[in-house]
């Protein structure tokens, strides 16, 4: 099955503890089931300017924003398939478009500063991205165990579960192990829901029962809370596979 490349959807985030996420598990029993990935540990690196420019945006919770970042859903070699993402939020309203490329041709792009390999056209919008923001380069190293679920009546209702969420600017590589500085307390977990439409009446009413309220967390902004403001000094950062 072809992956999927464009997104738009509504993503709703509640921070739960364990228990709560037990009570909305068994609530999701009749509706939902593990998707075809079942458990995956997801390893992201994110682009930012010098001065920090898409985060600092983000934060500051503008109507519009937008990050590109390359994932991998599993650790892996130069010649595995990888994505490049872009992603965009405006009026609560979040575009996701992206591209795949082996982690090897994807090293090349970045380090050559080519045009992107593939002409098409999130290709293209892939590269005006960088020739906008100028000084784009590899920042922070993020990772997290996630469980997804999908809606068994055919609806595009999706329910991911991500925990042990964990951020680095060391070894900034897809092919790597998985370490960092954890973002979570250990019996927090972030669940998102995603959907081009409502939340049904069952999910609804779990999260009244279990008092789960939307949250506005960002990992990537949490990352570089922790990770970077306060510094005298950046880390130094560095894309490679090994």
């Amino acid at each position: 099955m072809a992956d999927q490349a464009v997104f738009e959807r509504y993503e709703i985030k509640y921070m739960m503890t364990r228990r709560q996420q037990r009570a909305v598990l068994a609530a999701m029993l009749p509706y939902m089931k593990l998707d075809d990935y079942g458990h995956t540990t997801i390893r992201n690196i994110y682009f930012d300017t010098d001065t920090y420019r898409l985060v600092r945006r983000s934060i500051e919770k503008p109507v519009y924003k937008e990050k590109l970042r390359i994932r991998s859903y599993r650790q892996v070699t130069a010649q595995d398939k990888v994505f490049i993402e872009l992603k965009k939020k405006y009026n609560d309203v979040v575009y996701k478009r992206r591209e795949s490329l082996s982690q090897l041709e994807t090293l090349e792009w970045i380090v050559q500063d080519t045009p992107f390999p593939k002409a098409t056209q999130i290709g293209n919008e892939i590269d005006y991205f960088f020739q906008y923001y100028g000084t784009l380069k590899p920042k922070v190293f993020l990772s997290y165990e996630r469980e997804a679920f999908y809606a068994l009546d055919g609806s595009d209702f999706r329910v991911t579960f991500d925990e042990q969420i964990l951020a680095r600017q060391e070894e900034l590589s897809l092919s790597r192990e998985i370490w960092g500085e954890s973002l979570l307390d250990e019996n927090q977990v972030l669940m998102e829901i995603k959907t081009s439409g409502g939340i049904p009446i069952w999910m609804a009413r779990v999260l009244t029962q279990q008092k789960l309220y939307k949250t506005s967390f960002s990992k990537y902004g949490t990352a570089y809370e922790k990770l970077i403001c306060g510094k005298q000094h950046e880390t130094s950062a560095n894309i490679f596979i090994a």
